[in-house]
């Protein structure tokens, strides 16, 4: 018999086990050795469940962390390296691939024909060129849309899966009960529960051809795809929107993959465009056009909805955001330092001094950081270790930015505010232009 194939799959919880399912899984001309981890606090260390692996895993795959890969291509004298995760500099990838080679293996980076999985239903994607541009918002508004028209929709996010796999191989969300039953984080709720208050349903979890022929089986007229980080989509997209953001100009060319999203999108949404900087704007446009001319522009605002915003002026604040925007995706800022300068805050205070346990740690890895906390809460762990940070600070008045109410899922010594937004297209034309012509195209209006 030919030698298997020896290969690692590098990720972060998504994309890679992605991969394995669609491509490696029952592939009897590989043997997937390990994957690592990074990115995700927790991952390595567990094992990718034989349950899901299938027959040819029967003790399932471990889960190591990524800092070990030199050792483990030795270790395991592996032929293949395989890169399996998202919103990272192509700077970074070439070095990554650089170690990889330098130790003996291939590198490989695996694309849409090997890894997409096609549906019986029409599919609209919605992705972007790095995290916190706007990707959740402009889901909302296609969903509103598709909704008005009358048509009924199911969505499918971008796998979060950070407990028990097995129990998490396929997740379906309808009521706030679903996320106490999955013992969702912080960064899921983040993402299901805007669906779950519009009345509508969303999925997401392990295994995501199993989850879209569940989904398929609600006969929706439309599956919307609700993408993470600036990966790729998983399924086949009959309409692909990228979201691109002027607050980070030119990451739209530097940022793997989210140059994928750029190069293949149908309708490219620019973002945000009411608190950047008109030659910031200039400058995506220039270079969309250049990346992607067939694609449509359509230019949009995210603005910010503050509750009871009046006793914002004159406090001591501290402002909490989306964890992923801040971290990886290396913004310093959100919609709550908007909404503290915008209203008046007398002072934004520094949480660093304030922070306790993996909250220290992540100031540490992302040096960027420093005015603004970000909401980590992979886990009850860490969650607690934010509510703790939070408690011990001098602030006066919390400012959530968060996508979902913190106040649900932790206990907060001081009063907060939160501010939530929405996208708005400017001009025409819009996405209700876009979908209603996606309509027409399928035969659904």
């Amino acid at each position: 018999m030919e030698r298997k194939k020896k290969v690692v799959i590098m990720g972060a919880a998504g994309r890679d086990f992605h991969n394995f399912n669609t491509y490696f899984r029952d592939n009897p001309d590989y043997e997937v050795v390990c994957f690592t981890a990074t990115q995700i606090p927790d991952i390595e260390g567990r094992i990718y469940p034989a349950q899901l692996a299938g027959s040819l895993y029967p003790n399932g795959i471990p889960i190591r962390s990524e800092a070990e890969l030199p050792q483990i291509i030795k270790e395991y004298d592996v032929d293949e390296v395989v890169l399996a995760y998202s919103d990272l500099p192509h700077q970074y990838v070439m070095e990554k691939a650089s170690l990889v080679l330098s130790c003996g293996a291939d590198f490989k980076l695996m694309g849409p024909k090997n890894t997409q999985v096609k549906s019986t239903k029409p599919v609209i994607s919605i992705t972007a060129i790095r995290t916190g541009c706007g990707k959740s918002q402009t889901t909302r508004r296609v969903l509103d849309i598709l909704r008005k028209l009358g048509k009924k929709v199911v969505s499918i996010r971008h796998p979060m899966p950070y407990g028990d796999l097995v129990k998490q191989k396929v997740q379906r969300f309808a009521d706030y009960s679903d996320l106490d039953k999955y013992e969702c984080t912080i960064e899921e709720r983040e993402e299901y529960e805007p669906h779950i208050d519009r009345g509508s349903v969303i999925y997401a979890g392990v295994d995501y051809e199993a989850i879209l022929r569940e989904a398929e089986k609600e006969d929706p007229d439309v599956i919307l795809w609700d993408g993470g980080n600036n990966d790729f989509s998983f399924y086949k997209a009959d309409l692909s929107i990228t979201v691109v953001d002027p607050h980070r100009p030119g990451h739209e060319k530097t940022y793997y993959p989210g140059l994928v999203n750029a190069l293949s999108a149908d309708v490219i949404v620019i973002n945000k465009e009411e608190t950047a900087k008109p030659e910031d704007i200039e400058l995506v446009r220039r270079n969309i056009r250049e990346l992607n001319p067939d694609a449509l522009i359509i230019d949009a605002a995210s603005p910010i909805f503050v509750e009871n915003y009046e006793i914002i002026n004159g406090k001591k604040v501290i402002v909490v955001e989306d964890g992923p925007t801040l971290t990886h995706g290396e913004m310093r800022y959100g919609a709550g330092y908007f909404a503290a300068v915008r209203f008046g805050a007398r002072e934004i205070i520094d949480p660093r001094p304030f922070a306790v346990g993996s909250i220290v740690e992540t100031y540490k890895k992302y040096s960027h950081l420093d005015m603004i906390l970000p909401a980590m809460g992979y886990g009850r762990k860490q969650m607690q270790e934010l509510e703790e940070t939070i408690n011990n600070s001098d602030a006066e008045l919390v400012i959530i930015g968060t996508p979902i109410d913190l106040r649900r899922v932790i206990k907060l010594n001081k009063p907060a505010v939160r501010v939530t937004y929405e996208l708005q297209e400017i001009g025409k034309p819009d996405l209700e232009d876009v979908i209603k012509k996606f309509l027409e195209e399928k035969g659904l209006m």
